[in-house]
């Protein structure tokens, strides 16, 4: 199996469609492997519930968790601190100021109990490519000019598929969610997909569903 993306594979444009294993057919997380990143692929990837999710010595692995997190509107939680934070200008909130500085940030910053990062140059392509196509956004948290804190995702019909963030500065990235989400859900966003679930995006409003749930709330919102 080829290691990353498999320059074999057709490229698929955004209009291009791939379809994956069937939902009935999964077992565990991994749903596929191999293909490439090309618009068309990570389109047909988030429609379907799936997700590029991979080491740099792996194929690209095609993921879906079970269960799934995903944040509704009305469950947004932002806390009294933040708002505090929010509302002293400690940060200034720009979305689409700079996609590839957000995606390089995330890339780079270190996480505790992690070797590396899954997100490799091919990702980094892919994603600015996404980006310049109109589906992928990013927001950025600044001080005194410097981008402090941010985050990433896709945003297909009215969903938005979260992707990464990253903080160099206490709270930066959470501001720089915080004010995405809001963004996204004045204008239409039905609900935020956090993948994997965790204790700190539950703190956000974050709730479990089951894949089998998640795929089912994703037809008729995914357009």
């Amino acid at each position: 199996m080829v290691i990353g993306p498999d320059p074999d594979f057709p490229y698929l444009t955004e209009n291009d469609r791939f379809s994956f294993p069937p939902p009935q057919e999964w077992e565990g997380s991994i749903i596929a492997a191999g293909g490439n990143l090309s618009p068309g692929m990570l389109l047909s990837a988030y429609e379907q519930g799936i997700f590029p999710w991979y080491g740099p010595e792996d194929p690209i692995l095609w993921q879906s968790p079970d269960p799934r997190m995903v944040i509704y509107p009305e469950k947004l939680h932002i806390s009294r601190s933040m708002r505090k934070i929010l509302v002293s200008g400690r940060y200034e909130i720009a979305i689409n100021r700079d996609f590839a500085a957000v995606i390089r940030h995330c890339a780079e910053t270190f996480r505790p109990g992690q070797d590396g990062t899954w997100i490799s140059a091919d990702i980094i392509e892919a994603y600015c490519e996404m980006h310049r196509l109109g589906w992928a956004i990013s927001a950025g948290a600044y001080m005194g000019g410097e981008l402090a804190g941010g985050c990433y995702g896709i945003r297909i019909g009215d969903a938005f598929f979260g992707e990464s963030m990253f903080s160099q500065k206490p709270n930066a990235s959470k501001a720089a969610f915080l004010c995405l989400a809001q963004s996204l859900f004045a204008n239409g966003a039905q609900f935020i997909d956090c993948q994997v679930p965790t204790d700190h995006l539950a703190s956000l409003g974050g709730e479990e569903l089951s894949r089998k749930d998640f795929i089912a709330l994703l037809r008729g919102i995914v357009r």
